[in-house]
């Protein structure tokens, strides 16, 4: 049986999720409070809804499903920047953050999971310069991780601007070489399973629904066991690593575990929920995942 785990970041200084609740969240980003839209958050908040926006400096108002406006409650930039330390190393990877009509800021802070395990498969691996390649890759969190831990980095997504966004946060992150792409997913791991291209380790997080640069059409539960038979093709058989995603209601870690049980190595698989702990202990789940290594 693999480990079970529930996993928050324990260390990042610039993030705290305040409150919770009525399908909302009030959470801090820097010097920054944003309140935000939140499905997973059924409960009642602890704070009444004008204590939020007490704090608050901007709160996002939904015109649909999938876009809305931001509405300042007190001064501040429509970007700025905030930091996160991987693990113990000293280094700090940055991120550009904005207000967007998608109601995201550029940052997943769940994720500094994640990182931190890359940073760290990375440092054990002894291939020389290994590869890594990221998928769904948004801002590139993931991305920055690799690269800051020597990895040969690939770093691709359907929309431009998150790319170009990406980009910036490698500049601000004082490093260099990743390889941009503006593809789709799933039409690119199939190319490089023809190429017999191999990778050290690759990260995924693919979204519910989505569309490739030119058109193409990616729905999570139609797709992804297709997707997976191709990424595990181009895991590096030697030494590798390998972390999958989901933010979907109604996917567990299970069915994630299924679709990479035939290649995991069973001592080092683990499965789980990611989630973000408020200052009154109540826990956000932000997305199933299972990772393993093999070396």
């Amino acid at each position: 049986m693999p480990e079970i785990l529930s996993l928050t970041p324990t260390h990042f200084p610039d993030y705290e999720l305040i409150d919770s609740g009525q399908f909302m969240k009030l959470e801090r980003f820097g010097r920054y409070i944003t309140i935000r839209p939140e499905p997973q958050a059924v409960w009642d908040p602890e704070q009444h809804m004008k204590e939020w926006e007490a704090q608050a400096h901007v709160k996002f108002i939904p015109r649909s499903s999938s876009s809305g406006d931001w509405r300042k409650l007190k001064n501040m930039p429509d970007q700025w920047q905030i930091e996160y330390p991987l693990g113990q190393s000293g280094q700090v990877i940055r991120f550009r953050l904005g207000l967007t009509s998608f109601k995201h800021v550029g940052i997943f802070p769940e994720q500094g999971v994640n990182w931190d395990y890359i940073k760290e498969s990375i440092s054990q691996l002894k291939t020389e310069k290994p590869k890594f390649l990221n998928l769904f890759a948004y801002t590139g969190g993931a991305s920055l991780a690799a690269r800051a831990a020597g990895a040969d980095t690939t770093h691709l997504d359907s929309i431009r601007q998150v790319v170009n966004w990406a980009n910036e946060n490698m500049q601000l992150s004082e490093l260099d070489n990743i390889r941009w792409l503006v593809e789709d997913a799933l039409k690119y791991v199939k190319r490089e399973v023809k190429r017999g291209n191999k990778y050290n380790g690759i990260i995924l997080d693919p979204p519910a629904f989505g569309h490739g640069p030119t058109g193409e059409k990616w729905k999570l539960e139609d797709n992804l066991n297709e997707m997976m038979k191709n990424v595990l093709e181009l895991l590096d058989p030697k030494e590798h690593f390998l972390i999958l995603n989901a933010y979907s209601l109604g996917f567990s870690s299970m069915i994630l575990e299924n679709l990479v049980r035939t290649k995991a190595d069973p001592s080092t698989l683990q499965i789980g929920e990611l989630y973000l702990k408020d200052k009154f202990q109540k826990r956000l789940p932000l997305g199933a995942f299972v990772r393993y290594r093999h070396t």
